[in-house]
């Protein structure tokens, strides 16, 4: 059984933490939200979802965890402002943990500066983000760049926790070689 971290903050994309949060504990891995603050409600920005925070970020480490999973929405913006959280997915991306963000959680892979050279996607609105941070972006329904999984939007929740399953169980994808010779449609790592 893995243990897989979940950031998360007020005005998350309600079913890009719901999806992702069941299907880990359906697959019998335990699933911990880590907000800002322990014991701190947190609401959905469609208001379908209220969820706990289970514990702080500052009171636990990438260590005690197997990968962390990023939910968009608002969320990811209001968490870039707080170093521990940056810490914490920085911690996760150089102990090559799976880093799994959806739509607007490519901003944290930004500030934690983690996506410099790597291959991702987002939500489109944050594409220029990701360029100036030194990603190269591309529009898949899932990404696989070693241990970096990203998907666009809620419609890609299906791809992107299958993602995420799979290097739980089989270890991290391959790195993407930027100019390998490969298009972008005959990689094994892009699904």
């Amino acid at each position: 059984m893995a243990r897989i971290m979940f950031i998360v903050a007020s005005d998350f994309e309600d079913s890009e933490f719901r999806v992702p949060y069941d299907q880990v504990q359906q697959a019998g891995h335990e699933a911990v939200i880590v907000g800002v603050e322990a014991g701190k409600k947190l609401k959905g920005k469609k208001g379908k979802e209220t969820i706990t925070a289970d514990r702080a970020a500052q009171e636990v480490s990438a260590d005690d965890f197997d990968a962390l999973v990023i939910p968009g929405g608002y969320s990811p913006d209001h968490l870039r402002m707080d170093s521990d959280m940056v810490d914490l997915v920085r911690a996760f991306f150089e102990a090559d943990k799976p880093v799994a963000a959806i739509c607007h959680a490519g901003w944290m892979l930004a500030e934690a500066d983690i996506v410099d050279g790597r291959t991702v996607t987002s939500w489109p609105s944050i594409k220029t983000d990701l360029l100036n941070a030194g990603a190269n972006w591309v529009d898949r329904e899932v990404v696989e760049d070693g241990n970096l999984i990203t998907s666009r939007k809620p419609d890609d929740l299906k791809s992107f926790c299958a993602a995420l399953l799979r290097q739980l169980d089989q270890g991290i994808a391959p790195p993407l070689s930027a100019g390998a010779g490969m298009a972008e449609e005959e990689s094994p790592s892009l699904h």
